[in-house]
């Protein structure tokens, strides 16, 4: 059975999503729009699929199709929300949108229409992951006590950004990126994982700032540097770190009774998992040089080759929203998740520097863990 489903948007993300629906065998694209005419053409010219003339066209080429919303940031709620109005089941980029209010707006009108409402990332679906997540569940570490999760990316500003194009042309859109706020596009890399084990977070505790003042275009620019504590309903503390201003560092540990659980590669499908066992040896506390490497039985999931910083498959969203439609069963990447990624998200991007505490007003249960991590 083939699945079909819509691209809105052919900017930089979008060839990492053609790249990766290209594992799928079984999912189609029926038609791609951007309103940028010559991006859309070269985009489709390059990864040979069927444009459509207008926004209302594209919708009407596969009716009830899964739309994934790849457009700028900044357009994703009246977007989202126009697919939801036309009865189209929506996987949105993050953020789901730039405030509480529209996501919550979203999520009552996906609720309404009996649709999906599903947000990237989907990297919480991925081998890493997975394999972490199977590793808690087994006690590997014993249990949790603190997280340390970093997505800290180098000095962004004085990178050669200007020069970084997609596989079809594309320029990666420096002054939206500024603009959004590396927490909004990095923070649920990891957050997502972290919901996806322990559920929702109870409360956020944050600070965010903009270090670096005069990046390129018009501005204003969004915080470039945030830090986080987060206190889940059923997990254990985790600071989180955001930023474009640290060398870069993608790890993540999990300190447990036992040892310490890691992985150093967010952006990996494929990232190693370790596990070093706490030992006292004369007298001297320490975590073991020797790490053990973490597996799962083979096969997991298809997995892309990497392209510049990542080797994600950012179709296993997509593909997870089908078939739970296709199967009638809850999806792993369900509504209510999308919204409380993105309200805890928001939290901590818009925290600056005396906001304090803030508790959640939204909720999502943990994931299932995918079959083959069971």
């Amino acid at each position: 059975m083939t699945d079909r489903v819509l691209l809105l948007g052919c900017g930089f993300v979008a060839d990492l999503y053609a790249r990766s629906l290209a594992t799928f065998p079984g999912i189609e694209v029926a038609g791609v729009y951007d309103i940028d005419a010559g991006r859309l053409r070269a985009f489709c010219a390059h990864w040979s699929l069927p444009a459509a003339e207008s926004f209302e066209a594209l919708l009407a080429m596969a009716p009830g199709a899964l739309v994934l919303n790849l457009t700028n940031p900044g357009a994703h709620f009246e977007t989202s929300r126009a697919c939801l109005d036309a009865g189209h089941p929506v996987y949105s980029e993050k953020p789901l949108a730039m405030t509480v209010e529209d996501a919550k707006t979203l999520h009552a009108l996906a609720a309404e229409k009996g649709l999906a409402l599903a947000s990237a990332p989907c990297s919480a679906l991925g081998e890493a992951a997975q394999t972490l997540g199977r590793a808690l569940r087994d006690g590997v570490a014993g249990s949790p006590r603190a997280i340390y999760a970093e997505l800290d990316d180098g000095f962004i500003p004085q990178a050669a950004y200007d020069k970084w194009l997609s596989e079809s042309g594309a320029p990666w859109p420096a002054e939206d990126e500024f603009r959004v706020g590396c927490t909004l596009e990095h923070a649920g890399y990891y957050l997502t994982w972290l919901i996806s084990w322990f559920g929702p977070v109870r409360t956020v505790v944050a600070a965010s700032a903009e270090t670096v003042p005069d990046k390129g275009g018009h501005g204003p620019s969004a915080p470039d540097l945030s830090v986080a504590v987060l206190y889940f309903e059923n997990g254990p503390v985790t600071r989180l770190t955001c930023s474009i201003v640290a060398p870069h560092d993608h790890s993540i540990r999990i300190m447990g009774d036992k040892g310490v659980l890691s992985c150093d590669a967010a952006w990996d499908n494929a990232a190693k998992v370790r596990f070093a066992r706490r030992l006292t040896i004369r007298r001297r506390l320490m975590e073991s040089p020797v790490k053990r490497r973490i597996r799962l039985k083979q096969p997991t999931h298809p997995k892309v080759a990497r392209w510049g910083a990542a080797a994600m498959n950012f179709a296993l969203g997509p593909a997870e929203v089908l078939e739970a439609l296709r199967e009638g069963r809850p999806c792993r990447l369900s509504n209510d998740m999308a919204l409380h990624l993105t309200e805890v998200t928001l939290a901590i991007q818009n925290a600056g520097e005396t906001t304090g505490a803030q508790r959640m007003t939204t909720t999502c249960a943990p994931m299932e863990p995918m079959p083959w991590a069971k």
